[in-house]
C-alpha cells in the first residue's frame, strides 16, 4: 500500500464514481462458515490436536484466545510442537517481562529452513507483471536458486549478522536473495525501486549494508522508469557496499551496468554456482530482517525481527488464523518496501504458493488484479482497504470473472467501513471470508483479524488473534469492553521487536512502545473490543478528534462523509487543545461529477452534525485534488495537523517518504497555508 502498491492509482478521484447506497449497519451479520468449512480448517484441526496430545477442550474461540492468552508459556511451547519445529529445550519464556522477553532461549533453527519441508514438484512461486511476463518456481527450483545464490554470498564474503539490502521490485530475485541471506544467518532488508533516494539511504545508511541487490528499472502504469541514476547514487553513498548485485527488471530497457565503486555483478553471474540448500543455525532471536516505520517525521525506525519469532508468529497466523496450506494459492499485492511483503512471502512456511504482482493495481485498470486472481485461481486474495473502496466507487464488478477458487479475502492497512464489506459480499462473492485485519510493521503480523470458525460481521474484525492479548484501555488504563479505548497488548509475543538497530541501551525501543503505560505495549491505534469479542479500529490515537473533550477516531467520521457518495477521498484533522482553541479541518476531494459548493459543504456539515454531533461539524471545508499518503498508503493526518498548528515542513515531513509529495503542498496552499517544496 504505498505508491506501487496501488493508492495513487486507486483512490485518485478520476478513478471514484459515487456511490450511494446506504451501507449496512455496523455489526449486522454478513456471512457464517459452513459447519463443513469450519471442521475442515487448520484452526479445527489444531483444538482437535490440543484435545489429543494436551488433554485439552475448548468450547469456542473465546475461551481458546483465552487460554492462549493467560497460559502463554504453554501455548506458545503448543505450537512448537503442533508444527513440529524439532526438539525444543523445556524452557520457552526466560521472564514475562514487557520489554525484555526472551523466547526459546536454548532453540537452534532457521526461517528458511522450512522450505525444505514441501515436495519439489508443488508449485511455490507464480510471478506476473503488467508487461505481461509470467514465472514459475516449484519448491525444488526454489531451493536450487537459493542454494546458489548462498554460495554467491558467501563468495562476496556475506555471514552471520552480515546486512543484505534489496532496491528491487516483488520478483522471485528479491524472494531468492532474503531467503539465501536468511540461510546464512545474514540480515535482510529492502525497498522498492520507486523510493527517492533519500528515502532509501534514510534507512540503509542506518544498517550499513554489505550487499546491495538492485534493478535497473521497473515498469508501473505502463511506463518505464529508469533507475540507473539512482542505483550509482547510492552504491557512491554506501560506503559499507562491498557489492553490488544487478538485476534487470526491465528486459525491453537498453540498460547498462553503472560504472565505479564497489564490485558490480549481475544476479545470473551471482547465481551461476549451484550449490546445496543448507541453513545455518542461529538463535531463536537472531535478526532475520530490518523493517522500517513510515518515516514521516525523523529517519525511520530500524525494526529488527528474530528468525524463531516470526517463524512461529507467521505460522501460526498464516496456518490457522488465515487456513493456508498445501493447496492454497496466496496473493497479498505489496511492494517490497512494505511488511505485507514479508507476511506474503510467509505463505511458503506453509506450503502454500505464493503470488508475486509486480505493477499497477490499476493498469490497465481496477479489474487488474481481480482478473490476475481469476487467471492464477487464487485462493485466498490480500489488498489494502483504500483499494476496495476503489473498486467499490468505480462500479467494479469483480464476479463478473471467474473467481471459483477464491474462499478468503483480506483487507489491511485502514479500517475498512461497512460500504466496503457490504460490496465485497455483492460484488465479489457471497460466500467467501472477509478478513479485515490490523496489525503493523513493528511486530510484522496481524495481531487482530480472521478466523476460519467464526462469522463476519459488517465493520468488524472477527477477533483477537491467538497468543495476542490485546485490549482497550480507558483514560485512567484500565481495560474496558464496549467502549473506544488505546490499543495495547499486555503480554509479550515472540514476533516483537528484538531490538532496534543501533540502539544499544534499548531506549529509543520504550520510548516507541512502552513509556505511555510501563510494561505493556502501546501500539498507538484506537479500538473497540465488542462484547463478542470482535474488534473496531477506529483510527490513530495521535490523531484523535478531540471536541470539547468529547474524543472520536477518525474512522467514525469518514464512514459519514465518504457514504454520502458526494466525496471520493477525505482527509480531517483537529488542531484543537480540547478546550476550543484550534480548529477541526476537513479536506475533500469531490467525487466525479460534483461540484465543490455550499450545498455540498452544508451537506457534509449536516450529515455530521446528524450522525455524529454537533462538536464534530468541521470548522472549515476545503477542496482539495488528491489527500496525501505515505509510502505505505496512509493518510497523513498527524503531519498536517502539526503543519496547521504552525510547524515548518522540514521539521515535520520527509517529502520522499510521501507518494504524492505535491498533495500535501496542494493541501497547505488550500488551507491558505503557503510551505515552499524544500
Amino acid at each position: 500500500m504505498d505508491q506501487r502498491t496501488g493508492e495513487r492509482a486507486d483512490t485518485s478521484a478520476a478513478a471514484q464514481q459515487p456511490h450511494a447506497e446506504p451501507p449496512s449497519a455496523p455489526g449486522t451479520l454478513l456471512w457464517s462458515p459452513s459447519q463443513e468449512r469450519s471442521a475442515a480448517s487448520n484452526m479445527a484441526r489444531y483444538l482437535r490436536w490440543l484435545e489429543s496430545e494436551r488433554g485439552l477442550a475448548f468450547a469456542d474461540y473465546a475461551a481458546l484466545w483465552r487460554y492462549s492468552v493467560d497460559q502463554i508459556e504453554d501455548f506458545w511451547g503448543g505450537l512448537w510442537d503442533f508444527f513440529e519445529l524439532g526438539a525444543r529445550d523445556e524452557a520457552v519464556l526466560e521472564a514475562r517481562v514487557m520489554p525484555g522477553a526472551r523466547w526459546f532461549p536454548g532453540a537452534r533453527l532457521n526461517y528458511a529452513a522450512r522450505v525444505a519441508t514441501w515436495p519439489g514438484s508443488s508449485v511455490a512461486v507464480v510471478h506476473r507483471s503488467e508487461s505481461g511476463i509470467r514465472r514459475e518456481l516449484s519448491y525444488g527450483e526454489l531451493r536450487r536458486a537459493v542454494g546458489a545464490c548462498r554460495v554467491g554470498l558467501r563468495r562476496l564474503g556475506v555471514g552471520r549478522g552480515d546486512r543484505v539490502v534489496g532496491y528491487v521490485t516483488n520478483g522471485p530475485e528479491a524472494l531468492i536473495a532474503f531467503l539465501a541471506s536468511a540461510s546464512l544467518g545474514a540480515i535482510w532488508s529492502s525497498c522498492p525501486p520507486e523510493f527517492g533516494v533519500e528515502s532509501v539511504l534514510d534507512r540503509f545508511s542506518q544498517i550499513s549494508p554489505k550487499v546491495l541487490v538492485a534493478c535497473q528499472g521497473y515498469r508501473y502504469g505502463g511506463k518505464h522508469f529508469d533507475r540507473r541514476a539512482e542505483v550509482q547514487r547510492l552504491i557512491a553513498a554506501l560506503s559499507s557496499l562491498a557489492a553490488t548485485v544487478l538485476v534487470d527488471a526491465a528486459p525491453d530497457a537498453s540498460a547498462a551496468l553503472p560504472d565505479g565503486g564497489p564490485l558490480t555483478l549481475g544476479f545470473e553471474e551471482l547465481c551461476r554456482v549451484d550449490g546445496p540448500f543448507e541453513q545455518e543455525l542461529v538463535p531463536f532471536d537472531h535478526p532475520l530482517w530490518i523493517l522500517f516505520s513510515s518515516g514521516t517525521t525523523g529517519l525511520p525506525k530500524p525494526i529488527v525481527h528474530g528468525h524463531g519469532g516470526m517463524l512461529l508468529e507467521h505460522l501460526k497466523v498464516l496456518s490457522l488464523h488465515s487456513d493456508l496450506g498445501q493447496t492454497d494459492r496466496f496473493f497479498w499485492f505489496s511492494t517490497t518496501g512494505w511488511m505485507m511483503w514479508n507476511y506474503l512471502i510467509g505463505g511458503l512456511l506453509v506450503g502454500a504458493t505464493i503470488v508475486l504482482y509486480d505493477g499497477s493495481p490499476g493498469y490497465p485498470d481496477l479489474n487488474a488484479l481481480w482478473s490476475l486472481a481469476s487467471t492464477e485461481r487464487v485462493s485466498y486474495f490480500g489488498c489494502s482497504a483504500p483499494f476496495l473502496m476503489a473498486c467499490r466507487a468505480a462500479g467494479i464488478e469483480p464476479k463478473k470473472q471467474d473467481l471459483g477458487a477464491l474462499r478468503s479475502l483480506g483487507s489491511t492497512g485502514a479500517p475498512l467501513p461497512s460500504g466496503g464489506f457490504d460490496w465485497v459480499y455483492r460484488a465479489v462473492a457471497s460466500d467467501v471470508l472477509l478478513g479485515s485485519v490490523s496489525g503493523g510493521t513493528d511486530l510484522c503480523t496481524a495481531f487482530v483479524g480472521a478466523c476460519p470458525l467464526l462469522p463476519v460481521y459488517s465493520g468488524e474484525l472477527q477477533c483477537r488473534a491467538l497468543g495476542a492479548k490485546v485490549e482497550a484501555f480507558d483514560a485512567s488504563g484500565q481495560p474496558v469492553i464496549g467502549q473506544v479505548g488505546e490499543l495495547v497488548i499486555r503480554e509479550p509475543m515472540p514476533c516483537m521487536p528484538v531490538s532496534f538497530w543501533n540502539d544499544p541501551d534499548g531506549q529509543r525501543y520504550r520510548e516507541s512502545y512502552f513509556e505511555t503505560y510501563p510494561g505493556v505495549w502501546r501500539h498507538g491505534d484506537w479500538i473497540e473490543i465488542t462484547e463478542r469479542g470482535s474488534a473496531i479500529i477506529t483510527g490513530r490515537s495521535d490523531a484523535t478528534l478531540n471536541r470539547g473533550g468529547v474524543r472520536m477516531g477518525t474512522s467514525e467520521f469518514y464512514r459519514v462523509v465518504e457514504d454520502l457518495g458526494l466525496v471520493s477521498d477525505s482527509v480531517v484533522v483537529d488542531t484543537s487543545d480540547g478546550d476550543g482553541a484550534g480548529k477541526l479541518w476537513l479536506f475533500v476531494v469531490p467525487a466525479p461529477g460534483q461540484t465543490f459548493d455550499a450545498a455540498l459543504v452544508d451537506t457534509l456539515k449536516r450529515a455530521l452534525r446528524s450522525k455524529l454531533s454537533p462538536r464534530h461539524v468541521p470548522d472549515q471545508i476545503v477542496a482539495i485534488r488528491e489527500v496525501p499518503r505515505t509510502l505505505s498508503g496512509k493518510k497523513l493526518e498527524v503531519p498536517i495537523k502539526r503543519l496547521l498548528s504552525g510547524a515548518p515542513v522540514e521539521g515535520v515531513v520527509n517529502p520522499g517518504t510521501l507518494q504524492n509529495p505535491a498533495a500535501l503542498f496542494d493541501l497547505l496552499t488550500a488551507a491558505g497555508i503557503e510551505r515552499r517544496q524544500s
